[in-house]
């Protein structure tokens, strides 16, 4: 056999969609499609014509843009791509085959968006992650009062978890996430995960927080605090100490959750789940971390009084980042009732036949 024939084709995958508020199940089911072949190529439609067909966008065209290139298996975006899957874009990205979830697209008109690609048996589909949806997301947000998840006369605070904070939340369904369908599995957690430990010299960067409804804000955080070491491991908080410090009955995605749409992030190395709210001694030698980062978000102090970045500040250890992105999870959900309140006034204008 001569070299030519021996070198193996690269085979490169599409995959394209709207990737209007990306969650973990986006994520997984990219993960899922670049196991199809070598290279993943995603395309993602413009705020024009995902309005046109679905309704507008939470996110803007920019922002989904950003938020697809940090999904650490995405190997190239194009932006822009049409609504409707068709050959002439595949062969123009030498894409061999187009990949999609097992759920079905359609076109404002009815119309099957990969109806193209099917037909030249150049589709493939993987499974959709189950008991997650951009529509689920929603309807959390929507439902976001302060007592909706709030179980009888149970009350948590920073304070019920201890002066270490070290509880674990070990439920899929917590009191403030309580719709949620999704069942963690460790298989599914190794299967986001590089499983990568820190090289010798490696200087260690650690960031700690919520990281609910992960989004362009936190992927720029996370970039900026990248740029100061060479492996970020990033604290997760536990449900209860969220809803602590955020009150109302955030966070709106559980722990497990909040944990694959971080290690879905190309700028993270690790997951502490569960970590402590307090940055403490033990856990700064036992991750052998060179410097905590911050952003610039308020610090809310355990009981009122201390400082949880204390003992990395003594150490000088401890940097505040500017990521230039003022994007929170609290605009997220003012955007999610603003549309909502569209979609309702262009349906009641339908409904009048003066569309």
């Amino acid at each position: 056999m001569n070299g030519e024939a021996s070198e193996k084709k690269e085979v490169r995958v599409w995959c394209d969609g709207c990737y209007d508020m990306v969650h973990f199940g986006h994520a997984n089911s990219l993960r899922q499609a670049k196991a199809l072949g070598d290279k993943l190529i995603v395309g993602v439609h413009t705020d024009e014509e995902i309005a046109k067909h679905k309704g507008p966008p939470v996110f803007t065209e920019q922002e989904r843009y950003k938020m697809v290139r940090g999904i650490k298996w995405v190997d190239e975006v194009i932006e822009g791509a049409p609504y409707v899957t068709a050959l002439e874009t595949l062969d123009k990205y030498n894409c061999d085959f187009c990949v999609h979830g097992d759920d079905i697209t359609m076109t404002a008109d009815g119309v099957d968006t990969y109806h193209l690609v099917k037909e030249a048996n150049r589709y493939k589909e993987v499974s959709r992650t189950a008991g997650i949806s951009t529509t689920d997301l929603v309807g959390r947000m929507l439902l976001l009062t302060r007592n909706h998840f709030r179980q009888g006369s149970e009350e948590y605070s920073i304070e019920k978890e201890g002066s270490s904070l070290m509880g674990q939340d070990h439920s899929a369904r917590s009191p403030w996430t309580g719709c949620n369908q999704f069942l963690p599995t460790t298989q599914k957690i190794i299967q986001f995960s590089d499983g990568k430990a820190p090289n010798p010299n490696d200087k260690i960067i650690y960031v700690a927080g919520a990281f609910d409804l992960f989004h362009v804000g936190h992927l720029d955080f996370l970039e900026k605090a990248k740029q100061h070491g060479d492996y970020l491991i990033v604290g997760l908080h536990t449900d209860p100490v969220v809803n602590a410090y955020k009150g109302s009955n955030y966070p709106i995605m559980n722990l497990h959750e909040r944990t694959l749409s971080v290690l879905a992030c190309k700028y993270v190395n690790e997951v502490v789940i569960g970590a402590p709210y307090c940055v403490t001694k033990e856990l700064m030698s036992h991750f052998k971390v060179d410097v905590v980062c911050h952003g610039q978000t308020p610090i809310t102090y355990e009981a009122g009084q201390n400082d949880p970045y204390a003992v990395p500040k003594v150490m000088g250890k401890f940097v505040l980042i500017d990521s230039g992105n003022k994007m929170t999870t609290e605009k997220i959900v003012q955007r999610i009732i603003s549309h909502r309140l569209d979609y309702m006034d262009a349906r009641q204008i339908v409904q009048c036949g003066k569309f």
